[in-house]
C-alpha cells in the first residue's frame, strides 16, 4: 500500500512538473490508472492511495474486476479496440470508452446504453500517424464521426484519444490540432473537453502539447506480466 502511494504520488508530481512547464493548471490534466493485467486486490490497494479511474483493454478481464470491486466507486474506462459483439456489455458496464473508431459502433453503444443510466462518455479513436498496426480512424474522417456521433442518444462524445508511434511527439501537437479544429465547428463545445494521450514513457510531452488524460500503467504498477 505505502509503495502504490509513493508511486502515484511520483507519477502526480511527474504530471504538476509537466504541467508548470507548459504553463497549465494541474487540474487540467487527469490520471487515469491502466490497470489490464493486475489483480483485484492491487487495483483495491491502489483505490485506497485515492485513484478512483480505471482503465482496461480486455472486456472479460476488466467485467471479472468490476464485479469483484462493485463496492467501490471506481469510474471505469474502457480503452481497448472495440469489437461490434462486445458492444452491449461495454454499453451496461462502463462509464467512458475510449476506442470508438467508427460509426457503427457508436451507434451499437448508443442502443444498447440503457435510458435511465447516465450517458456513456466516448473518445474517437484515432489514427493520427498512420501507423499500418494501429486502430483507429483517419484525421480526415473525425469531422463527419463527430457531427453523426453527436447526433445519438445516451452517448456524450467527449473528444479524442491517439496512440502514436514511440518518440513521436509531432503526433501529439498535431492530436491537439485536430481537437482544436473541432472544438470550433462543435455544436457543444461544452462537452469537447477530453484529449487522451500520453502514457508512462511520453506523458511529459503528451501534456506539453495539450493531454487532458494520461493513461499510465507501468508507472503505476510496474511491468505487467502477460503470463498470467
Amino acid at each position: 500500500m505505502n509503495d502504490l502511494n509513493q508511486v502515484r504520488n511520483q507519477v502526480l508530481e511527474q504530471i504538476h512538473q509537466a504541467c508548470q512547464a507548459a504553463h497549465r493548471n494541474i487540474n487540467e490534466v487527469q490520471l487515469l490508472a491502466v490497470s489490464k493485467t493486475h489483480p483485484s486486490d492491487v487495483l483495491k490497494e491502489m483505490y485506497a492511495t485515492g485513484q478512483r479511474t480505471f482503465g482496461e483493454n480486455y472486456l472479460q478481464e476488466a467485467l471479472e474486476k468490476i464485479e469483484a470491486l462493485k463496492d467501490l466507486a471506481i469510474e471505469w474506462h474502457f480503452i481497448g479496440h472495440v469489437q461490434r459483439n462486445k458492444t452491449k456489455l461495454l454499453a451496461e458496464k462502463f462509464a467512458w470508452v475510449h476506442g470508438v473508431d467508427r460509426l457503427i459502433i457508436a451507434e451499437r453503444l448508443s442502443a444498447q446504453r440503457e435510458s435511465a443510466q447516465v450517458p456513456l462518455n466516448i473518445c474517437l479513436q484515432v489514427n493520427i500517424d498512420a501507423q499500418d498496426s494501429k486502430d483507429g480512424c483517419q484525421p480526415n474522417e473525425v469531422a463527419e464521426l463527430v457531427a453523426q456521433i453527436s447526433q445519438l442518444p445516451h452517448l456524450k462524445l467527449r473528444g479524442l484519444m491517439v496512440i502514436p508511434a514511440p518518440n513521436h511527439s509531432q503526433a501529439f501537437t498535431d492530436a491537439k490540432a485536430l481537437f482544436e479544429n473541432v472544438k470550433a465547428q462543435h455544436n457543444h463545445p461544452e462537452d469537447w473537453d477530453t484529449l487522451s494521450m500520453g502514457m508512462s514513457g511520453d506523458m511529459v510531452e503528451a501534456i506539453a502539447a495539450g493531454s487532458t488524460m494520461v493513461r499510465v500503467g507501468t508507472a503505476l504498477f510496474g511491468a505487467r506480466d502477460y503470463s498470467k
